[in-house]
């Protein structure tokens, strides 16, 4: 099989030097060529024919932002990854990037200590995304690259118990491409929501508050980055904010978000798991689940605990996902009562939803 063709813009070059070495020595892959700014990558998309760009945010004569949205003029599916860097400027532009087509986004190597550290990070963060992004976009390949390694087997026991018709919380769970994939299904949610929803993204911190606030201001759902203490409140959605864990407890008050830097669970914190474990524990089975776009298998585990206990559990489907890992994961293990394009997920919540409520007060 041919190595996957790698484009690398970037202003810096001890950066440009970092990837071409991490992604040189993998031998699925190949750098074709470097641009010291967005003008000259996008000069050699058309040169060149890579399979894949990993655009800096921030470049002189043309950003990443210029360089993506001339790119995207030409060409709707190459697959473009964000390179940015860990502050509020570089989220902001990378939400921005998202909205505008990127693939996906890496954050830079920050505070790590040393070359080897900082290359590790990257061949960590970077090298699976590469991966799945560009055997996702490949029609022949998209089944086998769901994920580009094998989930390892459930740790919970796949238990197939009736639904508890009640639906107090809806849970959700993304990754890559979860930003637009939200705003799609929280859009479609009305602002009177009568359950709160709770949000796992995989992103670090500085990026889940300001996607938050992305959110809040486009759509009639109230969405805010979750704090430590916050009482559950419906209509709200709560966004686990990056770099911790959101669990929760069940108080005088009502349902309680707990925060935690526990280990990260999946690789990840926050983890979609580890939401999912407490939920199980605060509302048992009275939960609708949803697994959105991502890689991995985070997500599936809790699912399964959560089915066990009488939840409900959807699943995006595959066509409509940037990568089917997550929510092929849940439904490959037999765990999603239905699986649904993105644009169905929202009407389908609040189905769920005005049902369950339908019922308690005709009871």
């Amino acid at each position: 099989m041919k190595p996957i063709r790698v484009l690398i813009a970037d202003d810096a070059v001890v950066v440009r030097r970092l990837l071409t070495t991490v992604i040189d020595e993998d031998p699925e892959l190949e750098v074709v060529g470097i641009a010291a700014n967005g003008l000259i990558a996008v000069t050699k998309v058309e040169q060149l024919k890579p399979d894949i760009v990993t655009l800096d945010v921030e470049m002189p004569e043309m950003d990443g932002l210029g360089a993506l949205a001339a790119i995207r003029k030409t060409n709707r599916t190459l697959p473009i990854i964000m390179f940015s860097t860990l502050t509020e400027r570089g989220a902001s532009a990378t939400l921005e990037a998202l909205s505008l087509g990127a693939s996906d986004y890496v954050t830079k190597p920050a505070n790590v200590g040393s070359v080897a550290a900082a290359m590790e990070s990257v061949r960590r963060e970077l090298i699976p995304k590469i991966k799945s992004l560009v055997r996702r976009s490949s029609q022949a390949a998209m089944r086998a690259a769901a994920d580009p390694t094998p989930a390892p087997p459930l740790r919970v026991p796949v238990t197939h118990v009736a639904p508890t018709g009640r639906c107090d919380i809806v849970a959700i769970g993304s990754s890559t491409g979860g930003p637009i994939a939200l705003a799609s299904v929280l859009g479609a949610l009305p602002g009177n929501l009568g359950v709160p929803v709770v949000v796992t993204q995989h992103m670090p911190p500085v990026f889940t508050r300001l996607l938050a606030q992305r959110l809040d201001g486009s759509m009639p759902i109230r969405v805010r980055e979750a704090e430590d203490g916050d009482i559950l409140s419906p209509g709200t959605v709560y966004i686990a904010p990056g770099d911790y864990h959101m669990t929760f407890r069940r108080g005088p008050a009502g349902v309680q978000v707990v925060l935690n830097q526990s280990d990260p669970v999946n690789y990840c914190r926050p983890a979609v798991d580890v939401m999912y474990q407490s939920i199980s524990d605060v509302y048992r089975g009275d939960v609708l689940a949803v697994v959105l776009t991502g890689m991995g298998h985070d997500g599936r585990d809790g699912a399964a605990l959560l089915k066990s206990k009488g939840a409900q559990v959807i699943a995006q489907d595959e066509p409509s996902s940037v990568v089917w890992g997550m929510p092929g994961a849940v439904a490959q293990a037999g765990l999603a009562d239905a699986v649904l394009p993105i644009d169905l997920i929202g009407p389908k919540i609040t189905t769920v939803v005005n049902g369950v409520a339908r019922r308690t007060q005709v009871a």
